[in-house]
């Protein structure tokens, strides 16, 4: 499990007093307002938020320590984090997109990869698996596939429908 999960990336300075726009990248924007710090960059630096107003798909906001437009540019392009504990409560079978990468997909005892990455389309999830035997293959997040997920040991108990995963003999002839 993440001890940090991203929620938004700043994109550039705001006005000329050390205010960010913020791409968020939580499903709720509104989060940042009950947010009283974030976690700044891949350093995990704590900054109080001062705060929060909203522009179009942005976040606008201001962090302590940061009080001209030239603060602000030396950290443009970098991401924000909150603690795991801070994050937005989750529901039943939802999951931090940060949880699942990494994780390790098996179907019945059979390890068939790795989860790299996940798309959000409309309608649900899509998990991209990356696998020594089969290449890239993808995984709907449903219920009919997914059967179990374990954010603690890392893993993911499928059972995929006819289709889903390549066949070796298929893999072996693009090979030739």
């Amino acid at each position: 499990m993440e001890k940090y999960l991203k929620v938004g990336v700043i994109t550039s300075t705001h006005g000329l007093k050390g205010e960010f726009k913020i791409y968020p990248t939580t499903d709720d924007a509104k989060r940042f307002k009950k947010l009283s710090k974030v976690y700044l960059g891949e350093e995990y630096m704590p900054r109080k938020i001062m705060g929060v107003r909203f522009f179009k798909q942005f976040v606008i906001a201001k962090f302590e320590g940061f009080d001209t437009v030239e603060d602000a540019e030396a950290v443009k392009g970098k991401n924000l984090y909150v603690e795991h504990a801070d994050a937005v409560p989750l529901g039943e079978n939802e999951y931090y997109i940060a949880d699942l990468i990494g994780m390790q997909v098996v179907e019945n005892g059979t390890v068939l990869g790795q989860i790299r990455d996940v798309l959000e389309t409309g309608a649900n999830d899509v998990y991209i698996v990356d696998s020594a035997d089969y290449g890239e293959f993808m995984i709907p997040a449903i219920r009919q596939c997914i059967r179990q997920v374990d954010v603690e040991q890392g893993i993911m108990q499928v059972e995929l429908l006819p289709g889903l995963l390549p066949d070796k003999k298929d893999l072996q002839k693009g090979e030739s």
